[in-house]
C-alpha cells in the first residue's frame, strides 16, 4: 500500500509537517509496511512559506519593513541565488495575524511592508517574484504596495494620499515621476485562492471587509472605493481590473498587482503542488490523505483539498479527507470528488481542547480509517 499525504495546515494547531508525522504513525498501526510519502501542501495563505521551504533551496531574508498600520517591524522571506527567485508571504508584513482584534480596521491599514519586500528583493537581483497573499489585513487595492514601488496617489486637490483603503475613493491622480523599480524582465506570480472580482457584491469588500474589522458602513465605503480606484487604474494603465478573476484577493492587491507589477495571478494550489512535483509522487498511491482546519463549500474554490482531488481524478489513487470540522452534505462531497471525509472531533470537545489534542485525534481517526481498508483487503 502506498499513501501520499498531502494536508494544508490546521490553523493554530498542526503544521502540515505535523499532519504528516501524526497521519504516518495512525497509517503505520494498522499497514506497518505501507510506503508513506509526505507532500504538505498549501494553496497561498499563511503559512506558504514554510511549505515552499520544503521543496525549494533558498535562504531568509530579514527586513525592516512596516506593519499594517504603519508600525517598523522585522520580516523576512526566501531567496534563492540560484534562480534569483523571491518568495514572499503578504501576511508576513500586511497580515491581520500581526494586529490584536482591537486593531483590525482595514479602513485604517496598508499593503505597504509587502511592498517593501517586493523592493528589497528587486534590489537583490530578483528576476522572479512569487507572492502568496492570503492572511491580509488590508483593503487598499494594492496602494501600499505601488507605494513602497515609489507611486504616490493625488486628491482632485493634488494633496498626496495615504496608501490605505479609506482613501481609496479620493485618488484622482496617480503620480510615477518617484517610481524607481525597474521591473524589465521581472516576473511576478501572485499566488492567491479565490475568485472575487475587485468590487461589487462578490468583490473584496463586500466579502472579506468585515472579518478585518469594517463596520456594514464602511463596507459599502470600501467597495465603492474600489470601485473609484478601479476606474483610475483603467485610466492610468488600461486595464480594467474588473474583468480579471481574482483581482478583489487580498482587498484588491490581485488587482494592483496587476497594474503597478505587471503581475500574473495564478493558483495557489496549483502552483505549490508544481514545486512539490505532486503529479509524479503521486502517480502510483493507492491512498491521498488530505486534510484542512475546515471542509466547507469554500474548499471548492481554489483550496488545497480541492488542488489535491484535481490532481487525483483519472488515476487509481482515491482521496480521503481528515479535517477539523466538516460542513458539506452527502452531495457536496460527493461534486468535490472527495472518496471518504471525516471530522477528527472526539468527545464533545471545545475549540481549544481540540487544537490541543488534533495530534492524538488524528492518529486514532487515521488509524481506524486504515483498519476499515484493512478488513476490506481481507475480505476481498
Amino acid at each position: 500500500m502506498k499513501f501520499v499525504l498531502a494536508p494544508d495546515k490546521f490553523k493554530g494547531s498542526l503544521t502540515g509537517d505535523e499532519f504528516c508525522v501524526a497521519a504516518e504513525i495512525g497509517i503505520k498501526k494498522a499497514f506497518p509496511n505501507a510506503k508513506v510519502l509526505k507532500k504538505p501542501l498549501a494553496d497561498g495563505g499563511d503559512g506558504t512559506m514554510e511549505v515552499v521551504r520544503k521543496y525549494v533551496k533558498a535562504k531568509e531574508i530579514k527586513v525592516k519593513v512596516h506593519d499594517p498600520l504603519f508600525r517598523e517591524i522585522e520580516a523576512e522571506y526566501l531567496f534563492s541565488d540560484k534562480k534569483a527567485t523571491a518568495f514572499i508571504e503578504m501576511s508576513r508584513a500586511s497580515g491581520y495575524r500581526l494586529l490584536a482584534r482591537n486593531e483590525l480596521n482595514c479602513m485604517k491599514t496598508t499593503s505597504l511592508g509587502t511592498g517593501e519586500l517586493i523592493v528589497d528583493a528587486l534590489r537583490r537581483g530578483a528576476r522572479e517574484i512569487v507572492l502568496g497573499i492570503g492572511g491580509s489585513a488590508t483593503n487598499d487595492g494594492g496602494m501600499g504596495v505601488a507605494h513602497a514601488l515609489g507611486y504616490r496617489f493625488l486628491d482632485k486637490r493634488g494633496n498626496y494620499l495615504q496608501p490605505i483603503g479609506q482613501h481609496l475613493a479620493e485618488v484622482v491622480t496617480i503620480d510615477t515621476k518617484q517610481a524607481v523599480c525597474d521591473l524589465t524582465g521581472v516576473s511576478v506570480s501572485i499566488a492567491c485562492d479565490v475568485e472575487n472580482p475587485f468590487h461589487g457584491k462578490n468583490g473584496a469588500a463586500h466579502v472579506y471587509a468585515q472579518q478585518k474589522g469594517a463596520s456594514k458602513n464602511e463596507v459599502l465605503l470600501l467597495d465603492r472605493g474600489l470601485q473609484s480606484f478601479a476606474k483610475v487604474l483603467q485610466n492610468h494603465f488600461q486595464l480594467d481590473v474588473q474583468r480579471e478573476p481574482r483581482s478583489g484577493a487580498a482587498g484588491g492587491l490581485g488587482g494592483g498587482a496587476m497594474a503597478f507589477l505587471n503581475a500574473k495571478l495564478v493558483s495557489g494550489i496549483d502552483l505549490i503542488k508544481d514545486m512539490a512535483n505532486f503529479e509524479a509522487a503521486i502517480k502510483d498511491a493507492n491512498w491521498i490523505i488530505t486534510g484542512e482546519g475546515k471542509l466547507d463549500v469554500q474548499t471548492f474554490s481554489g483550496k488545497t483539498i480541492s488542488g489535491v482531488v484535481e490532481a487525483a481524478r483519472g488515476k487509481a489513487a482515491a482521496v480521503a479527507a481528515f479535517c477539523g470540522i466538516v460542513d458539506l452534505s452527502l452531495e457536496e462531497q460527493e461534486a468535490l470528488g472527495l472518496t471518504y471525509s471525516t471530522s477528527i472531533l472526539r468527545n464533545f470537545q471545545d475549540v481549544k481542547e481540540a487544537k490541543r489534542s488534533s495530534k492524538e485525534n488524528l492518529i486514532f481517526s487515521v488509524y481506524n480509517f486504515c483498519q476499515v481498508l484493512k478488513k476490506d483487503m481481507t475480505v476481498h
